[in-house]
C-alpha cells in the first residue's frame, strides 16, 4: 500500500482543527480576551474548512498539472493563515499578523490550483 501524504497531511490536519477547537473551547475559555478568542475561532474555522479540498486532492485520480501545488498551497495557507492566528491569540507579537494575509493568498493560490485542474 502506498502511502497518501494527501491523505495524512488532510488528518492530521483535521485532527489538529478539532482538538484546537476544544482546547480554545474549554481550556482557554477563561484566559483569552474577546479579541484573541475571535482570532482562535477564525484559525479554527479555516483551518476545519481547508480539510475538505485535500480529501479531494487526495481521492482524485489524476492530479495532473495543478493538483500536487494546489495541495501544497493549502498545508502552506492553513500553517501561516491559522498558525499566525493561533500565535497572536495566545500573545504572540502582534507583526504575526502581517502573516496572516500571506497565509489567506495561499489558501486562494490552493482554490485556483483545485479550480485549474477542471481545465
Amino acid at each position: 500500500m502506498r502511502l497518501n501524504l494527501i491523505w495524512l497531511a488532510a488528518g492530521v490536519d483535521g485532527f489538529l482543527a478539532v482538538a484546537l477547537g476544544a482546547f480554545g473551547a474549554h481550556a482557554l475559555r477563561d484566559s483569552l480576551s474577546p479579541q484573541a478568542a475571535d482570532w482562535w475561532r477564525t484559525a479554527v474555522l479555516y483551518q476545519a474548512l481547508h480539510v475538505a479540498p485535500l480529501l479531494a486532492l487526495g481521492l482524485a485520480a489524476d492530479l495532473g498539472r495543478w493538483g500536487r501545488p494546489a495541495g501544497l498551497a493549502f498545508l502552506a495557507g492553513t500553517l501561516l493563515f491559522s498558525g499566525s492566528l493561533y500565535a497572536m491569540a495566545l500573545g504572540g507579537p502582534r507583526w504575526l499578523g502581517a502573516v496572516t494575509p500571506l497565509g489567506g493568498l495561499s489558501l486562494l493560490a490552493g482554490w485556483a490550483g483545485l479550480a485549474l485542474m477542471a481545465l
